[in-house]
């Protein structure tokens, strides 16, 4: 893409009524616009990210044996009667009535709807395992909607939802989403620690929120300094293996972490003293086992071996996507602007022409671009008639990982100028070394 003709509407201020990181620099660089209170349009480059991370969210569900589907928005108020949920959600939940005088709402989750689905089509045990999810939208009325995109009232969700025929098996569903879910946020570039949780409206025994450390946090947690320095890393991972996804659960659940709604102090301070940790997280998961706390109410039964009846055990899963662009930029920022890491990042880098009509450099920008793109990455080219220092303080707005810098005096030296925007450190090397060092950087996301 050329900077020239993209639409990237960025603005020189901060603007007044956001209140975060997050919500100001995704407004500053031209990612999204607000249209009521809570609810944004996607412009270009915030919809790039959020393409990012969907597929990256596709890839680790499919990886782990759960299978996409769609569904509606828009759902009857007569299936969340048959869970008994319709009087309780609260107001959270946007009803109304359509043409017909049905009732009807706006999905604040699937869980009703997608036990309908099983039960129409679904018998037998030998149907089971089965895992169903889907990246959709949803609506929830919050009160104060605030902080951009972190608590609006439209919000992107990937939410699934596993059947099972029995507990046990129920509950090597939710170890692997858990171990699916680390291996999500890891490819992103978080650091997201599962946390032992509320079940709220949603109900269920088991349930860990996956949180990202930062400071405007919605949740005060508590947790052991050595936690966020698990990593899964690229380890294989066998998730038919019951025994090894547990183990990986383990690994991530022992240590203590919790929010301020299940903290237990004496817990707690059977900690060493020098590794508790008190600080603010931002939440980005969910995951929930609660039985037959929907198949049962709804009739989803399946058939077992021995001839009886009995219903499925469940569990949901949960993943706020558009909110995730929001916990990325909180935790990697800086007084410029965003910083990207590489695996969701708009743009695989950013060419930067530090004299718009000089033949030379010109030509030197568009032999980078077409090597770029040959290579299968996607470039940001400047090659708008700006000033040199307004096209870096674009580039470092955006945040995009790394900058190719290409000006008259390098290239008489056969040279340019190869940028990172994390550390702001800069090498100069060959067009070509420059084209390879990106492509390499990448090759393994």
């Amino acid at each position: 893409m050329r900077l020239s003709r993209y639409f990237l509407p960025v603005l020189k201020e901060n603007p007044a009524e956001a209140q975060i990181v997050s919500h100001r620099y995704m407004l500053r660089a031209g990612m999204i616009k607000q249209q009521a209170a809570g609810i944004y349009s996607w412009l270009p480059m915030g919809f790039k990210v959020l393409r990012r991370l969907e597929q990256i969210v596709h890839e680790e569900q499919i990886r782990a044996g759960h299978i996409p589907l769609l569904m509606p928005t828009l759902q009857s108020a007569d299936l969340w009667r048959e869970s008994g949920r319709y009087d309780a959600y609260g107001p959270e939940m946007l009803r109304f009535k359509d043409r017909h005088e049905r009732e009807m709402l706006y999905g604040p989750t699937n869980e009703e709807m997608i036990t309908d689905i099983f039960r129409a089509h679904v018998e037998s045990y030998k149907s089971l395992p089965l895992t169903l999810y889907h990246i959709q939208w949803k609506f929830r009325d919050e009160v104060r909607p605030r902080f951009g995109v972190m608590r609006g009232r439209e919000f992107l969700m990937k939410d699934g939802y596993s059947f099972d025929l029995t507990k046990e098996d129920a509950l090597h569903a939710y170890n692997r989403h858990m171990v699916s879910y680390l291996r999500t946020y890891e490819r992103m570039g978080l650091t997201a620690i599962p946390m032992r949780a509320d079940s709220g409206p949603i109900g269920g025994d088991n349930t860990h929120e996956f949180l990202v450390l930062a400071k405007t946090g919605e949740s005060e947690v508590f947790y052991d300094a050595k936690v966020p320095e698990l990593k899964l890393g690229d380890r294989a991972v066998d998730f038919d293996n019951r025994e090894e996804v547990a183990a990986i659960c383990k690994e991530f659940t022992t240590l203590y972490a919790r929010t301020d709604e299940t903290h237990d102090e004496k817990l707690f301070n059977e900690i060493p003293e020098e590794r508790r940790c008190v600080g603010r997280g931002i939440e980005v998961g969910q995951i929930f086992y609660f039985g037959t706390k929907y198949s049962e109410p709804m009739g989803a039964m399946v058939t077992t071996p021995d001839g009886n009846r009995v219903p499925v055990e469940m569990g949901s899963h949960g993943i706020g996507v558009s909110r995730l662009i929001g916990a990325l930029i909180e935790a990697n920022h800086d007084e410029k602007g965003i910083i990207w890491p590489e695996g969701v990042t708009p743009f695989h880098c950013g060419i930067v022409n530090l004299k718009q009509g000089d033949s030379a450099t010109d030509a030197a920008c568009e032999s980078l671009y077409a090597a770029l793109q040959a290579k299968g990455l996607d470039p940001l080219y400047d090659d708008r008639d700006e000033r040199a220092g307004a096209k870096f303080a674009t580039m470092d707005l955006i945040g995009l990982p790394w900058r190719i810098t290409v000006g008259p005096r390098g290239l008489a030296n056969g040279m340019v100028e190869l940028t990172s925007r994390r550390t702001g450190e800069s090498e100069e090397m060959s067009p070509e070394a420059a084209v390879d060092r990106i492509a390499t950087i990448y090759a393994g996301l």
